[in-house]
């Protein structure tokens, strides 16, 4: 299950839960499957101005709420963290509803089921 704090309203897709450049990352290593810091960074920069310190510091904090996972692979100059996915895209959006309704219901109970039912049978009535 994600880690996932509140949620903001205003904004829609990814950024409703994350920072706009947490997303943006996460899309790009949902597309690429495995990469370094450097190749993030490389993918970004032509986007967006953004540091390379930027990225490490956010991708350390995706591993921290279990976004992402990361290895260590030994390579020119050193050891250097390889990124990757612990979750695909469906899954997280999946579970963060999950995460979401079993909240609503948790809070307020019949008002929320009672709400999904009218909502629900509604738009089937519609279509």
């Amino acid at each position: 299950m994600v880690m996932i704090s509140r949620i903001r309203l205003k904004r829609k897709g990814l950024e409703c839960l994350l920072s706009p450049l947490e997303a943006e990352i996460l899309k790009i290593l949902w597309a690429e499957k495995k990469m370094r810091v450097r190749d993030i960074y490389d993918k970004l920069k032509c986007k967006r101005k953004v540091a390379h310190t930027s990225i490490a510091v956010i991708l350390d904090r995706l591993y921290k709420k279990k976004f992402v996972a990361r290895n260590v692979e030994a390579g020119l100059g050193g050891n250097h963290y390889i990124y990757s996915v612990r979750i695909t895209r469906a899954d997280f959006e999946n579970s963060v509803i999950k995460k979401t309704v079993d909240k609503l219901v948790e809070n307020f109970g019949d008002v929320a089921i009672n709400y999904f039912h009218e909502k629900f049978a509604k738009k089937k009535i519609d279509n």
